[in-house]
Order: structure tokens, then C-alpha cells, then sequence
């Protein structure tokens, strides 16, 4: 699942609990569609695939975020993850973690740089 380093987008585009920005990754030989988004001032990145049925999160594109710009919410089950942890806190998908990324900011840029458990 290694990945090269590559460019996402330039920082400033990201804002707190704001919307995010998707593209897409190998994923196990096959493109995966992924996420990156802000919280608290730190980056954080995902594929863009609810643990518990694989949809994609957004209801709408870019928008990862539940009313409260808190944690990130499945738009058709409604399952909820921590933005820092990728950890399902709300129901249905009983503590199960979205695959999280690793994504890097520097020089004003958001970079993709593989998966955690690269």
C-alpha cells in the first residue's frame, strides 16, 4: 500500500470544522476515495469509507463534519468518528476506526505521505 509523497492541497484551504478536501489514494491495488480536514488547527486525513458499511461519509462533497464542527459523521448511517483518532464514538459501528492517513503540512501545503500503518 506504499505510496510515494504527493501534494493534496495548498493549506489555507483547509479551515477548523470546515469543509474538507477529497481525493483519491491506492488503496489495496485499487483507487480509494480519501479525505483531508481540519480540526483544532492540525490536519487530518482518512479514506473516505464508513467503518461500519463502506459508503462515503460526505453528504454533500467536502462536508465531513457534524453539526456541532466536532467529529466526523456518516451522512447514511449516521455513525460518528473522532477527527483526531479516526475512533467510531457514536453508533452504529461499535469503536470501529476509519483507515487513517498520514498526511503532513509544510510550507503552506498538505501533503498525502502514506497509511498509519505503513
Amino acid at each position: 500500500m506504499a505510496e510515494t509523497e504527493r501534494l493534496i492541497c495548498p493549506a489555507g484551504v483547509l479551515v477548523d470544522s470546515g469543509k474538507g478536501v477529497r481525493f483519491e489514494v491506492e488503496y489495496f491495488g485499487e483507487l480509494a476515495p480519501a479525505f483531508v480536514v481540519r480540526e483544532s488547527g492540525i490536519a487530518y486525513g482518512y479514506l473516505n469509507r464508513c467503518a461500519h458499511v463502506a459508503m462515503e461519509l460526505d453528504w454533500q462533497e467536502g462536508v465531513f463534519f457534524d453539526s456541532d464542527g466536532r467529529d466526523l459523521l456518516c451522512s447514511t448511517h449516521g455513525a460518528t468518528y473522532d477527527t483526531a483518532s479516526g475512533r467510531c464514538v457514536g453508533l452504529p459501528c461499535n469503536g470501529t476506526p476509519l483507515v487513517k492517513l498520514r498526511v503532513e503540512e509544510r510550507d503552506g501545503m498538505i501533503y498525502f505521505k502514506g497509511f498509519e500503518d505503513d
